[in-house]
């Protein structure tokens, strides 16, 4: 039996480079994949498309405006990682103040967002979602700027897409990937 779900629990875990996934019958799992997905921030590539999307101003972006509609619109699909323990967990961790989202609006409509974990000069991305075309990855290249500017030296994707790879993300060995971790760790980047 797994202990509950606290806010504790998931920055403890995070911390050593490690984050939950529900699995099918509901329990939680926890992983640290062998490699690992990180995108090194000075080589993130915005496509040329969508940094017109992003010059156009069409969605507006706002932090932390409504974290609870972004976890449940990414946990609104056929197959899902997130349960209700998990999502109880995150919103906790939110304020907390270690949990942030990142949105997307259009004409005052959530459009797209993504969550993660801030820690330190961390950021452990979660989950994306979006509703129109390009919502969440213009939420993803508002991230990466925000990250930059605020002295962030590590975005951990966890696992690596053929989407998110367009973007520059890339596998690390384990092992890089906790020694990173751990440099970033000692910094003190404020996400808010």
């Amino acid at each position: 039996m797994n202990p509950p779900l606290t806010p504790d629990l998931l920055e403890a875990a995070y911390r050593r480079g490690l984050f939950p996934m529900a699995e099918e019958d509901g329990r939680i799992a926890w992983y640290s994949p062998d490699p690992r997905g990180v995108f090194d921030l000075d080589r993130f590539h915005v496509p040329r498309r969508l940094g017109r999307v992003i010059r156009s101003g069409l969605f507006d972006i706002r932090i932390d405006a409504d974290f609870e509609a972004v976890i449940r619109s990414c946990a609104a699909r056929e197959e899902t990682w997130l349960n209700e323990e998990m999502i109880d967990a995150y919103a906790a961790l939110h304020r907390k103040g270690l949990a942030h989202s990142v949105e997307a609006y259009r004409e005052n409509r959530l459009a797209g967002g993504l969550y993660g974990v801030a820690i330190g000069g961390a950021f452990m991305g979660e989950s994306m979602f979006h509703v129109e075309t390009d919502a969440s990855k213009v939420c993803l290249a508002h991230l990466v700027e925000r990250l930059k500017e605020r002295g962030f030296i590590l975005l951990d994707t966890q696992f690596l897409t053929p989407h998110l790879a367009r973007f520059g993300a890339r596998w690390i060995p384990r092992s890089e990937y906790l020694r990173r971790l751990a440099r970033a760790l000692t910094l003190e980047c404020r996400f808010g």
